[in-house]
């Protein structure tokens, strides 16, 4: 089976929680991860703090979320690992050739995410139509900008 795109790496981790200072105890006081960025939506239902392990192309976003009302959907409280982001290098053949073999993808198509790039989502669970699906974890395709499609390149050039 030949894939028309590469998965590149991690591109973020999703925390999610009741409390976001609880998490910000955590990983920004005790691990010391820089605060980058904000992100607020009501249509997403999450009010979080953007977060970086690493640096340049091989940083790693910590997004760590709270529900804007816990009574509403998305629960981005709950599970507490909400998803996990990967960097793809070309995110529309992603979509277009996993939806062909049965990928399920979350509502919302793709689109800006909170980081400025555009991402989509597979749905954590398949169905009778689309049978591929997490298998209970939300995962997010992140298209990879230039920067970081030629990092991760030359990183695979000195490891052949």
């Amino acid at each position: 089976m030949t894939r028309p795109f590469k998965v590149l790496g991690i591109q973020q981790v999703a925390i999610g929680g009741p409390d976001k200072e609880r998490l910000r105890k955590l990983w920004v006081e005790m691990f010391g991860l820089e605060v980058t960025g904000t992100f607020r939506s009501e249509r997403e239902n999450v009010d979080e703090d953007i977060c970086a392990i690493g640096t340049g192309p091989f940083k790693v976003e910590v997004d760590l979320m709270q529900p804007l009302d816990a009574a509403k959907k998305p629960a981005v409280h709950q599970t507490p690992l909400n998803h996990v982001g990967l960097w793809i290098d070309d995110l529309p053949k992603a979509v277009e050739w996993l939806s062909r073999h049965g990928v399920r993808f979350a509502p919302g198509g793709i689109r800006k995410g909170a980081a400025g790039f555009d991402i989509c989502f597979v749905h954590p669970k398949g169905s009778e139509e689309s049978p591929v699906g997490g298998e209970g974890v939300l995962i997010e395709l992140v298209q990879a900008p230039p920067e970081v499609i030629s990092a991760f390149e030359r990183l695979a050039l000195t490891w052949s």
